[in-house]
């Protein structure tokens, strides 16, 4: 049997949680009403999501900052308390 040593280094990381409550909003102002009406509500939420997403990458490229931006689903915010439930899933994420 063969053992491998790992060795693990801890990093103080600072994370800036964005939460976008207005998707459908956004999408009927942008594209319209009616496209609004005719596209479900998760369609516009992943619309908005790789939008801002992008346009945050992009700045933060010519700031000359380097680091990820995921997305994920299961994590909310109460006060001072992050909450993180039973579908907990980071659905994506992208290096800059």
């Amino acid at each position: 049997m063969i053992l491998k040593r790992f060795k693990f280094v801890y990093f103080n990381i600072t994370m800036i949680i964005l939460k976008i409550t207005n998707a459908s909003d956004v999408v009927a102002s942008k594209a319209g009403k009616l496209f609004e009406k005719i596209t479900p509500d998760q369609i516009d939420q992943k619309l908005v999501e790789s939008q801002v997403i992008q346009q945050m990458i992009d700045q933060l490229q010519l700031e000359g900052l380097k680091g990820q931006i995921s997305i994920v689903k299961g994590l909310d915010i109460s006060k001072d308390s992050l909450i993180m439930k039973n579908n907990f899933k980071i659905k994506s994420t992208k290096t800059f």
